[in-house]
């Protein structure tokens, strides 16, 4: 799925320890309901990605390249060119498509996750392998719910796109490339969210202690800007180090449109040597100017958002 998802943050967005021992417990962390949990990440991941999206949209372009001989667009004049040619409504066509998928699959996410850990940890709820496991199914089962509608997303934000909407989408990848159309990037999400999610937490967990630290005395008072903080270098830097699996993910999932290249395979590394070829090592880092400028913030907002739900739920269930 998409980069800057609740599955990215800190394990303390998910329900840890013996009290998510049992999926069926009236309780879990903080005071919530388990479903209480999905829909805040679910409300984080929507606003995250909405309120971000332009600059989605613009490094969706500048991965996807130039036409040959042309040298290759930089943030600025990517921008210009969509205000001029499209208006500011261009930068959001494919927020449906993303809408429809953000939801479901963080849906799915916190689902699976809790059921494996419970499945795996046995006796010892804080088993870290059974943790780590279940964050690598949860991450397979909702980059499979999440990757048909980013395809769509990414198509539609093409400049030129040919579709009229999400239905016409849909409708004419089926027909003209079949299912398999959809699901061409899958390989390469996974093993992309693998690195970002590593380098993720472990940024977020040292940028949190380092906060803290400085001034421990407004810890509480100042947590939500801790988050923030912490989840904003955190995103940045791990969008940053996965940014050439994005564009290998991005360039299958437009193959074959408006002018892109099709590739004879799906496999990662033939794409990666296509790109090379074609554009040279550069090629492969393209867009990490917006995919930067989209996660530190991104990753800000989830997390004030997903404190703000966690908060609301915490009081109304205090009230019954």
């Amino acid at each position: 799925m998409a980069d800057a998802s609740a599955k990215f943050h800190s394990p303390e967005l998910l329900p840890p320890g013996p009290a998510a021992a049992d999926l069926g417990a009236a309780q879990q962390h903080d005071g919530l309901h388990f479903w209480q949990f999905m829909v805040a990440g679910s409300v984080a991941g929507l606003v995250e990605h909405t309120a971000m999206f332009p600059v989605d949209t613009l490094k969706t372009r500048m991965q996807i390249g130039s036409p040959l001989c042309h040298p290759p667009l930089g943030l600025r004049q990517v921008l210009h060119g969509v205000l001029r040619a499209e208006g500011p409504f261009g930068l959001y066509r494919g927020l449906v498509a993303m809408s429809l998928g953000a939801g479901p699959a963080h849906a799915v996410y916190f689902s699976v996750y809790e059921f494996s850990k419970k499945s795996l940890s046995g006796n010892n709820p804080s088993n870290p392998f059974a943790h780590a496991a279940s964050g690598v199914f949860a991450t397979v089962a909702s980059d499979a719910v999440f990757t048909p509608m980013d395809t769509v997303k990414q198509r539609l934000q093409l400049k030129s796109s040919p579709y009229k909407g999400v239905l016409d989408c849909v409708a004419r990848v089926l027909r003209e490339e079949g299912i398999g159309a959809f699901f061409a990037s899958y390989k390469t999400t996974v093993v992309m969210n693998a690195p970002y999610t590593a380098v993720h937490f472990a940024t977020y967990e040292a940028a949190k202690r380092g906060l803290t630290q400085i001034s421990p005395e407004n810890t509480s008072d100042e947590q939500l800007v801790v988050h923030a903080t912490a989840g904003a270098a955190a995103g940045a830097l791990a969008a940053a180090v996965t940014t050439p699996l994005d564009v290998v993910k991005t360039q299958l999932q437009c193959q074959g449109v408006c002018g892109c290249d099709r590739f004879s395979s799906s496999s990662t590394s033939t794409v990666i040597g296509t790109i090379v070829r074609r554009d040279g090592y550069p090629g492969l880092m393209r867009g990490w100017k917006p995919r930067m400028l989209f996660h530190a913030p991104a990753a800000a907002i989830c997390w004030s958002t997903y404190e703000a739900m966690k908060s609301f739920f915490y009081e109304l269930n205090n009230k019954e």
